[in-house]
Protein backbone atom coordinates (compact mmCIF):
# COMPACT_ATOMS: atom_id res chain seq x y z
CA UNK A 1 0.00 0.00 0.00
CA UNK A 2 1.26 3.61 -0.72
CA UNK A 3 1.55 5.87 2.90
CA UNK A 4 3.14 9.29 3.78
CA UNK A 5 6.60 7.96 5.34
CA UNK A 6 9.11 9.87 7.67
CA UNK A 7 11.51 8.33 9.98
CA UNK A 8 12.77 11.45 11.95
CA UNK A 9 11.10 14.71 12.61
CA UNK A 10 11.12 17.06 9.33
CA UNK A 11 9.72 19.57 7.06
CA UNK A 12 7.03 18.93 4.73
CA UNK A 13 8.98 18.79 1.99
CA UNK A 14 11.08 15.85 3.27
CA UNK A 15 8.00 13.56 3.44
CA UNK A 16 8.09 10.88 1.47
CA UNK A 17 5.28 8.73 -0.57
CA UNK A 18 6.34 4.82 -0.50
CA UNK A 19 5.30 1.42 -0.48
CA UNK A 20 5.01 -0.46 2.42
CA UNK A 21 3.56 -4.21 3.57
CA UNK A 22 -0.24 -4.03 4.12
CA UNK A 23 -1.11 -4.32 7.92
CA UNK A 24 -2.57 -7.12 9.58
CA UNK A 25 -5.19 -6.30 12.45
CA UNK A 26 -4.30 -8.00 15.74
CA UNK A 27 -7.21 -9.27 18.05
CA UNK A 28 -8.92 -5.93 19.14
CA UNK A 29 -8.60 -4.27 15.82
CA UNK A 30 -10.11 -3.56 12.60
CA UNK A 31 -8.45 -2.93 9.24
CA UNK A 32 -9.82 0.45 7.31
CA UNK A 33 -9.73 1.20 3.56
CA UNK A 34 -9.21 4.84 3.99
CA UNK A 35 -11.38 7.01 1.77
CA UNK A 36 -10.37 10.45 3.17
CA UNK A 37 -8.45 12.18 6.18
CA UNK A 38 -7.22 15.38 7.07
CA UNK A 39 -3.83 17.55 7.08
CA UNK A 40 -4.87 19.31 10.52
CA UNK A 41 -2.49 21.36 12.78
CA UNK A 42 -2.27 18.18 14.81
CA UNK A 43 -0.51 16.89 12.40
CA UNK A 44 2.02 19.16 11.29
CA UNK A 45 2.99 19.16 15.37
CA UNK A 46 3.18 15.25 15.17
CA UNK A 47 5.08 15.85 11.26
CA UNK A 48 7.57 18.67 12.73
CA UNK A 49 8.07 17.42 16.29
CA UNK A 50 7.45 21.47 17.34
CA UNK A 51 6.59 22.79 19.84
CA UNK A 52 8.94 20.45 21.91
CA UNK A 53 6.41 19.19 24.05
CA UNK A 54 4.41 17.24 21.93
CA UNK A 55 7.66 14.90 21.62
CA UNK A 56 6.44 13.86 25.09
CA UNK A 57 3.41 11.99 23.28
CA UNK A 58 5.08 10.73 20.26
CA UNK A 59 8.27 10.33 20.97
CA UNK A 60 11.23 11.95 22.03
CA UNK A 61 13.99 12.21 19.58
CA UNK A 62 12.36 9.95 16.38
CA UNK A 63 8.54 9.44 16.04
CA UNK A 64 7.30 6.29 17.22
CA UNK A 65 5.11 6.07 14.29
CA UNK A 66 6.61 6.45 10.70
CA UNK A 67 3.76 7.20 9.17
CA UNK A 68 1.74 10.39 9.72
CA UNK A 69 -2.25 11.03 10.26
CA UNK A 70 -4.28 11.53 13.02
CA UNK A 71 -7.99 11.13 11.54
CA UNK A 72 -9.75 8.91 8.88
CA UNK A 73 -12.69 7.72 7.33
CA UNK A 74 -12.77 4.39 5.80
CA UNK A 75 -14.33 1.02 5.17
CA UNK A 76 -13.97 -1.67 7.67
CA UNK A 77 -12.43 -4.44 5.39
CA UNK A 78 -11.00 -7.01 8.33
CA UNK A 79 -11.27 -7.28 11.92
CA UNK A 80 -9.49 -8.97 14.67
CA UNK A 81 -10.54 -12.29 16.37
CA UNK A 82 -12.14 -10.39 19.64
CA UNK A 83 -13.78 -7.29 17.79
CA UNK A 84 -17.87 -7.74 17.46
CA UNK A 85 -19.47 -3.65 17.22
CA UNK A 86 -17.81 -3.56 13.29
CA UNK A 87 -18.36 -5.79 11.03
CA UNK A 88 -16.45 -5.96 7.32
CA UNK A 89 -17.90 -3.51 5.04
CA UNK A 90 -18.93 -1.11 7.95
CA UNK A 91 -18.22 2.47 7.88
CA UNK A 92 -15.88 3.99 10.59
CA UNK A 93 -14.28 7.18 11.99
CA UNK A 94 -11.84 7.97 14.30
CA UNK A 95 -9.39 10.50 15.35
CA UNK A 96 -5.99 10.23 17.84
CA UNK A 97 -4.19 13.46 18.17
CA UNK A 98 -0.81 11.37 19.25
CA UNK A 99 -1.22 9.40 15.79
CA UNK A 100 -3.25 6.54 14.06
CA UNK A 101 -0.72 6.07 10.88
CA UNK A 102 -4.01 7.04 8.73
CA UNK A 103 -2.25 8.97 5.83
CA UNK A 104 -2.01 6.04 3.77
CA UNK A 105 -4.29 3.64 1.94
CA UNK A 106 -4.77 1.19 5.14
CA UNK A 107 -4.64 1.63 8.57
CA UNK A 108 -5.47 -0.90 11.78
CA UNK A 109 -6.38 0.96 14.93
CA UNK A 110 -7.45 -0.66 17.90
CA UNK A 111 -11.61 -0.34 18.28
CA UNK A 112 -10.86 0.69 21.87
CA UNK A 113 -9.80 3.80 20.45
CA UNK A 114 -11.73 6.68 19.54
CA UNK A 115 -13.34 4.83 17.23
CA UNK A 116 -17.02 4.87 15.55
CA UNK A 117 -19.71 4.01 12.79
CA UNK A 118 -19.75 6.92 10.60
CA UNK A 119 -22.82 8.48 10.59
CA UNK A 120 -25.19 7.93 7.34
CA UNK A 121 -25.74 11.54 6.55
CA UNK A 122 -22.20 12.70 6.10
CA UNK A 123 -19.49 11.69 3.30
CA UNK A 124 -16.42 9.95 4.32
CA UNK A 125 -14.45 13.97 4.27
CA UNK A 126 -16.92 15.44 6.31
CA UNK A 127 -16.77 12.52 8.73
CA UNK A 128 -12.68 12.88 8.60
CA UNK A 129 -13.38 16.65 9.08
CA UNK A 130 -15.24 16.40 11.72
CA UNK A 131 -13.12 15.44 14.31
CA UNK A 132 -9.86 17.30 14.99
CA UNK A 133 -10.83 20.88 15.32
CA UNK A 134 -14.22 19.98 16.94
CA UNK A 135 -12.53 17.46 19.36
CA UNK A 136 -10.12 21.06 20.69
CA UNK A 137 -13.51 23.09 20.43
CA UNK A 138 -15.45 20.74 22.64
CA UNK A 139 -12.45 20.56 25.59
CA UNK A 140 -11.37 24.66 25.67
CA UNK A 141 -15.37 25.43 25.46
CA UNK A 142 -16.02 23.18 28.13
CA UNK A 143 -13.85 24.60 30.32
CA UNK A 144 -15.64 27.83 30.33
CA UNK A 145 -18.70 26.98 31.85
CA UNK A 146 -20.70 28.84 29.48
CA UNK A 147 -24.18 30.08 30.36
CA UNK A 148 -26.86 31.39 28.08
CA UNK A 149 -27.06 35.01 27.23
CA UNK A 150 -23.11 35.20 27.33
CA UNK A 151 -21.16 36.79 25.09
CA UNK A 152 -18.02 35.20 23.63
CA UNK A 153 -15.55 36.51 20.63
CA UNK A 154 -13.81 33.99 19.12
CA UNK A 155 -10.24 34.79 16.85
CA UNK A 156 -10.52 32.74 13.70
CA UNK A 157 -14.12 31.51 13.03
CA UNK A 158 -13.13 30.11 9.80
CA UNK A 159 -10.40 27.72 10.96
CA UNK A 160 -10.83 24.43 12.44
CA UNK A 161 -11.30 24.46 15.56
CA UNK A 162 -12.50 28.21 15.53
CA UNK A 163 -15.59 27.03 13.08
CA UNK A 164 -16.62 24.40 15.32
CA UNK A 165 -16.47 26.20 18.06
CA UNK A 166 -19.26 28.75 16.79
CA UNK A 167 -21.30 25.74 15.37
CA UNK A 168 -21.04 24.09 19.12
CA UNK A 169 -22.14 27.68 20.92
CA UNK A 170 -25.61 27.76 18.88
CA UNK A 171 -26.79 25.17 20.54
CA UNK A 172 -26.54 26.64 24.00
CA UNK A 173 -27.90 29.97 23.16
CA UNK A 174 -24.72 32.07 23.82
CA UNK A 175 -23.98 35.07 21.72
CA UNK A 176 -21.25 34.91 19.44
CA UNK A 177 -18.97 37.94 17.62
CA UNK A 178 -16.30 36.10 15.71
CA UNK A 179 -13.50 37.44 13.09
CA UNK A 180 -13.07 36.16 9.33
CA UNK A 181 -12.39 37.20 6.04
CA UNK A 182 -14.99 39.65 3.52
CA UNK A 183 -15.52 36.54 1.96
CA UNK A 184 -16.83 34.38 4.80
CA UNK A 185 -18.82 36.61 6.62
CA UNK A 186 -22.59 35.40 5.39
CA UNK A 187 -21.11 31.81 6.03
CA UNK A 188 -20.47 32.72 9.35
CA UNK A 189 -23.41 34.62 10.32
CA UNK A 190 -25.47 31.80 8.41
CA UNK A 191 -23.75 29.13 11.25
CA UNK A 192 -24.97 31.45 14.46
CA UNK A 193 -22.59 34.27 14.64
CA UNK A 194 -24.47 37.72 15.72
CA UNK A 195 -21.69 39.40 14.65
CA UNK A 196 -18.83 38.93 12.16
CA UNK A 197 -15.85 41.30 12.04
CA UNK A 198 -13.96 41.59 8.83
CA UNK A 199 -10.25 41.38 9.89
CA UNK A 200 -9.11 42.37 6.27
CA UNK A 201 -10.95 46.03 7.40
CA UNK A 202 -10.87 46.11 10.92
CA UNK A 203 -8.38 44.99 14.08
CA UNK A 204 -10.58 43.20 16.21
CA UNK A 205 -8.66 44.11 19.20
CA UNK A 206 -9.59 47.85 18.70
CA UNK A 207 -13.48 47.66 18.53
CA UNK A 208 -15.52 49.28 21.68
CA UNK A 209 -17.22 46.28 23.13
CA UNK A 210 -17.02 44.10 26.21
CA UNK A 211 -17.10 40.18 26.27
CA UNK A 212 -17.82 37.37 29.21
CA UNK A 213 -14.68 35.53 26.99
CA UNK A 214 -12.57 35.47 24.28
CA UNK A 215 -10.90 32.83 22.38
CA UNK A 216 -8.15 33.06 20.68
CA UNK A 217 -8.47 30.43 18.08
CA UNK A 218 -6.13 30.57 16.13
CA UNK A 219 -3.90 31.36 18.44
CA UNK A 220 -2.32 35.27 16.79
CA UNK A 221 -3.50 37.29 19.87
CA UNK A 222 -2.68 37.33 23.38
CA UNK A 223 -4.11 38.34 26.82
CA UNK A 224 -2.84 41.81 26.89
CA UNK A 225 -4.12 42.58 23.13
CA UNK A 226 -7.53 41.14 24.12
CA UNK A 227 -7.65 41.99 27.62
CA UNK A 228 -9.23 45.50 27.46
CA UNK A 229 -12.49 43.74 25.64
CA UNK A 230 -12.87 41.63 28.78
CA UNK A 231 -15.48 42.27 31.33
CA UNK A 232 -13.99 42.72 34.83
CA UNK A 233 -14.33 39.03 35.65
CA UNK A 234 -13.74 38.03 31.64
CA UNK A 235 -11.94 34.39 30.83
CA UNK A 236 -9.23 34.55 27.88
CA UNK A 237 -8.42 31.29 26.29
CA UNK A 238 -5.77 30.23 23.47
CA UNK A 239 -5.28 27.63 21.06
CA UNK A 240 -1.95 28.02 21.00
CA UNK A 241 1.08 28.09 23.65
CA UNK A 242 1.97 31.96 23.25
CA UNK A 243 5.05 33.55 23.31
CA UNK A 244 7.71 32.02 25.65
CA UNK A 245 4.60 29.34 26.55
CA UNK A 246 3.09 32.53 28.06
CA UNK A 247 -0.80 31.03 28.05
CA UNK A 248 0.33 27.98 30.73
CA UNK A 249 2.21 30.15 32.35
CA UNK A 250 -0.70 33.10 32.85
CA UNK A 251 -3.10 29.96 33.15
CA UNK A 252 -0.93 28.54 36.17
CA UNK A 253 -1.09 31.99 37.56
CA UNK A 254 -4.61 33.39 37.46
CA UNK A 255 -6.15 31.72 40.50
CA UNK A 256 -3.89 34.44 42.22
CA UNK A 257 -4.61 37.17 39.83
CA UNK A 258 -7.84 39.25 40.70
CA UNK A 259 -9.93 40.03 38.06
CA UNK A 260 -10.11 39.24 34.44
CA UNK A 261 -8.14 35.40 33.79
CA UNK A 262 -6.37 33.16 31.30
CA UNK A 263 -7.06 29.54 31.08
CA UNK A 264 -5.52 26.77 28.88
CA UNK A 265 -7.11 24.05 29.07
CA UNK A 266 -5.21 20.41 27.85
CA UNK A 267 -8.35 18.16 25.99
CA UNK A 268 -8.13 14.67 27.73
CA UNK A 269 -10.79 12.22 26.56
CA UNK A 270 -11.24 11.78 22.71
CA UNK A 271 -13.96 9.24 22.92
CA UNK A 272 -15.98 12.07 25.36
CA UNK A 273 -15.58 14.72 22.49
CA UNK A 274 -15.59 12.38 20.01
CA UNK A 275 -19.28 10.74 21.23
CA UNK A 276 -20.98 14.58 21.84
CA UNK A 277 -19.49 15.58 17.91
CA UNK A 278 -20.85 12.07 16.59
CA UNK A 279 -24.54 12.85 18.28
CA UNK A 280 -24.53 16.04 16.74
CA UNK A 281 -23.16 15.36 12.83
CA UNK A 282 -26.09 12.41 13.07
CA UNK A 283 -28.95 15.26 14.19
CA UNK A 284 -27.20 17.36 11.35
CA UNK A 285 -26.12 19.84 14.06
CA UNK A 286 -22.68 20.59 13.00
CA UNK A 287 -21.07 20.13 9.27
CA UNK A 288 -17.07 20.90 9.33
CA UNK A 289 -16.00 23.61 6.78
CA UNK A 290 -13.61 21.63 4.05
CA UNK A 291 -11.06 24.41 2.64
CA UNK A 292 -9.42 22.49 -0.01
CA UNK A 293 -8.63 18.80 -1.15
CA UNK A 294 -5.32 17.12 -2.21
CA UNK A 295 -4.45 13.70 -3.31
CA UNK A 296 -1.79 11.22 -1.14
CA UNK A 297 0.63 12.40 -3.75
CA UNK A 298 0.51 15.83 -2.89
CA UNK A 299 0.37 15.57 0.85
CA UNK A 300 3.71 17.80 0.89
CA UNK A 301 1.46 20.90 -0.87
CA UNK A 302 -0.99 20.08 2.20
CA UNK A 303 0.97 20.30 4.68
CA UNK A 304 2.33 23.49 3.46
CA UNK A 305 -0.67 25.29 2.88
CA UNK A 306 -1.80 24.33 6.91
CA UNK A 307 1.74 25.56 7.75
CA UNK A 308 1.02 28.52 5.89
CA UNK A 309 -1.93 29.29 8.63
CA UNK A 310 -4.45 30.60 5.90
CA UNK A 311 -6.51 27.60 5.56
CA UNK A 312 -9.89 27.79 6.24
CA UNK A 313 -11.92 24.89 7.93
CA UNK A 314 -10.24 21.53 7.19
CA UNK A 315 -7.84 20.29 4.29
CA UNK A 316 -8.96 16.93 3.24
CA UNK A 317 -7.06 14.33 1.70
CA UNK A 318 -9.35 12.22 -0.55
CA UNK A 319 -8.86 8.45 -1.67
CA UNK A 320 -10.37 6.68 -4.31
Amino acid sequence: MKAAIRNEYCTPDQLEIGRIALPRPGDDEILVKVKATTVNRTDCGVLTGKPWAIRLFTGLFKPVRPITGTDFAGIVVDKGNNVDQFQIGDHAYGFFDQGLSSHAEYLAVSTKKAVLRKPENVTFEQAAASLEGAHYAFYFLKDLKLNAGDRILINGGTGAIGNAALQLLKHINVRVTVTCETEFIEVLKSQGAERVIDYQKEDFTTINDQFDHIFDAVGKSSFGKCKPLLKSKGIYISSELGKNWQNPVLALLSPFMPGKKVKFPFPYSIKRSMKFIDELVVNEGFTPLIDRRYRLEDIEKAYEYVLSGQKKGNVVLAFD
